[in-house]
């Protein structure tokens, strides 16, 4: 679920400050290619509401009162089909909640003081879910938390790490870990790009993960990557 050129992307947002949501969706509806469809105010809500819509993207926010954003998402990821892709806002960066979230399944995060033109390219960005959004970030909260236990989570780290990637699919991994696009992938490989989008879809199938980000995850957490 993307959108398309006569699809807009839908989306929900999900945030217990009204000022916040307001913001966002002023933001998000002036696009044209985006519509905000639905508003949650907990949780608790959100996850009855985005089963329900069915939108291609949630932005989640990480602290919510009743059932907060890490449970959100993992129960709407593990529980209704063909999910949304979930981006978390959080105030910091560096707070391992959103590394608890993007073990549980999110496709990225964004800071609450990001612009506008910041939101919409991350909205876009994950709506494409051809390169990582904020690599550097992501990979520094790896390397920083990677192992660690995390009570209740359940994500890549819990899966036994398949031996099977084939020597191609591992190169690709490696430089998904680092931030690069399919199209910058197949110019280092010297392939083409429909060759990169094929060994991408093997490497998350033999993970078992959805997205780019829980591939990255699953490759610190395995040691198949090591920070620096």
């Amino acid at each position: 679920m993307t959108g398309s050129d006569s699809a807009p992307l839908r989306i929900v947002l999900a945030d217990d400050e009204a000022m916040v949501r307001s913001a966002l969706r002023a933001i998000l509806g002036a696009e044209p290619d985006m519509e905000v469809v639905g508003e949650a105010a907990t949780g608790a809500e959100a996850v009855p509401l985005v089963r329900q819509l069915r939108p291609d993207i949630v932005l989640m926010d990480v602290r919510m009162p009743e059932i907060d954003g890490i449970r959100a998402t993992e129960q709407l990821l593990a529980g209704t089909p063909d999910p949304p892709r979930i981006i978390v806002v959080t105030t910091f960066e560096n707070d391992a909640y959103v590394y608890d979230a993007l073990r549980v399944g999110a496709s990225g995060f964004l800071l609450k003081r990001s612009g506008a033109e910041e939101l919409v390219q991350a909205v876009r960005l994950v709506a494409r879910s051809e390169c990582l959004l904020f690599p550097a970030a992501v990979r520094a909260l790896a390397a920083r938390h990677a192992g660690t236990p995390t009570a209740g989570a359940r994500g890549p780290a819990e899966a036994a790490w398949p031996a099977r990637l084939s020597d191609r699919e591992a190169d690709v991994l490696r430089l998904m870990t680092t931030g690069l696009s399919n199209t910058e992938i197949a110019e280092r490989l010297g392939v083409g790009p429909a060759t990169v989008k094929t060994h991408v879809a093997g490497v998350l199938a033999k993970l078992r993960v959805r997205d780019r980000t829980q591939a990255v995850i699953a490759a610190y957490e395995h040691g198949f990557v090591t920070p620096g």
